[in-house]
């Protein structure tokens, strides 16, 4: 199924053309493209492989130079977090791409040798130089829904043959920079954050290793945010802009190093009690989705892959659990998992769901560096620990802001919401504001469009009102009732 879903979003990743770019004709209201000469280059797969790489090589010089300094225990931390996301992401490379049922004993040798992504990334360059060289036939055609102005318009591309094995490559380094980010980048910043505080100097060469992870980290929770939103909104073109994507770096740039600061400074104070708050989250998220999976008395997907047992299909949907978690131990995993569901996606937006998190999220955080600011050791005496700790519960407001204007301005489907940002803030407010107008008479009431913006009502006669009793009705009661029902429509999409 984890395939089959892969394929699906080729698609999605297929073209970027706009349709006053490109040769089309209209048929019954749908624009055929039918140029498919323009092929993007596979940056994102290159991208990923350089990070992979980077990451892989640095810390393999960082374990040498802990060796020889009989740092045994950084070593041994700092070899596990480099191979466990370099094992898993072979596996996936492999799982994506079939080859196991394919005669390629070079391409398993090299993933043998953990140089999956370099093999892969030079396949995706050579199918990408050769394209556009001789006319092909196209595979397959997709048709979408191109969004332009808040309006539909329905579209097919025509797909080549070289266009789908560039899809192939994309989706599947996505998800390779999600394993990297999550299982790898996260625990080794995490790591060399806190050994550094522990040792009390920078080495040049671990300084290198947590700036290239927290640039892992924040492209794998960039991609994160992009494949939800590709799959919940899976009928229609996504097309993410340059504002939309630096409102996300800096969103989710704040996030993670605010969250993983906390972290390490709690864990300076507290070296075990780190481990059971770890543990509790990693659980918490863990089970979280087998929990509504068996309240909802669900059965497991069919078809998670052809040759798979029932135990096969758990082991995978365990493992994509734990992945989920990890995500969402350092920062808001933008999707919730229906572990019944074919693409074990859901595709509603729970807006009480991301609300929950971040107020969540900034308690445990508060907490953590109050306990550190009581409990911290000697090393912090020239450190201003009141400005540390309001710097980074601003710093975390602040990736929250970045996240609203996202949804509420960049968010390239935000015509599609039926309630947005501002309509959930403007609610709560008015719910507050609710008890301050009783009593008032003659104010013309308020009443709510199906966009959710506010009008105004002139009022009517008394008697048109209702002419056998006309005494002035209960507007405070009718505001009441309209968003209370406004409030539960909004439970409902949520």
């Amino acid at each position: 199924m984890m395939c089959e879903v892969a394929m699906e979003e080729q698609e999605r990743e297929i073209s970027d053309l706009d349709p006053q770019e490109c040769p089309s004709v209209a048929e019954n209201g749908v624009m055929l493209v039918v140029n498919h000469s323009r092929v993007h280059a596979p940056l994102s797969v290159v991208l990923a492989t350089v990070l992979y790489c980077a990451e892989f090589i640095t810390a393999a010089v960082l374990c040498s130079m802990y060796r020889k300094t009989d740092d045994i225990i950084w070593m041994s931390f700092t070899i596990t977090f480099m191979l466990l996301p370099a094992v898993l992401i072979q596996l996936a490379l492999t799982f994506i791409h079939r080859d196991l049922g394919m005669d390629r004993p070079l391409v398993l040798f090299l993933h043998l040798l953990l140089l999956g992504p370099v093999i892969r990334c030079f396949e995706a360059l050579v199918v990408y130089f050769k394209a556009g060289k001789k006319e092909e036939p196209y595979v397959t055609i997709s048709r979408k829904i191109n969004l332009k102005k808040g309006q539909g318009m329905p579209m097919e591309w025509e797909i080549g043959q070289s266009e789908r094995i560039l899809a192939t490559h994309r989706n599947a380094f996505k998800r390779t920079a999600v394993i990297q980010a999550f299982l790898g980048s996260t625990p080794q910043l995490t790591l060399q954050l806190y050994a550094t505080i522990q040792e009390k100097y920078i080495l040049p060469t671990r300084l290198a290793l947590m700036i290239i992870t927290l640039i892992s980290i924040t492209y794998g929770a960039l991609v994160c945010t992009v494949l939800a939103i590709q799959i919940r909104y899976d009928d229609y073109k996504v097309r993410v802009r340059p504002a939309a994507y630096l409102c996300m770096i800096i969103w989710r740039g704040l996030e993670i190093a605010t969250r993983i600061t906390a972290l390490v400074l709690f864990s300076t104070a507290f070296t075990h009690w780190i481990i059971l708050v770890g543990m509790a989250n990693l659980l918490f998220f863990f089970f979280l989705p087998w929990a509504e999976f068996w309240a909802r008395k669900g059965s497991l997907p069919e078809n998670v892959e052809k040759n798979y047992s029932k135990l096969g299909t758990t082991v995978v949907l365990c493992m994509f659990t734990l992945l989920y978690a990890c995500i969402n131990i350092f920062c808001w995993s933008a999707v919730q998992l229906d572990l019944s569901h074919r693409e074990l996606i859901e595709r509603k937006q729970r807006w009480n769901r991301l609300a929950l998190y971040y107020c969540g999220r900034f308690v445990e955080n508060f907490l953590l560096i109050t306990l550190w600011y009581f409990f911290k050791s000697d090393f912090y005496e020239y450190v201003c620990a009141p400005l540390l700790c309001i710097q980074l519960l601003i710093c975390y407001s602040l990736a929250v802001l970045f996240m609203l204007l996202f949804y509420q301005f960049c968010h390239p489907c935000r015509s599609l919401f039926k309630y947005n940002v501002h309509d959930c803030l403007h609610c709560v407010c008015c719910r507050k504001g609710t008890g301050g107008m009783r009593g008032r008479r003659g104010k013309p009431p308020l009443s709510y469009s199906t966009a959710a913006t506010m009008v105004l009502v002139p009022e009517e006669p008394l008697e048109l009102l209702d002419p056998q009793n006309s005494h002035p009705p209960d507007l405070t009661s009718q505001l009441g009732e309209r968003e209370t029902a406004i409030v539960d429509d909004m439970m409902e999409a949520a």
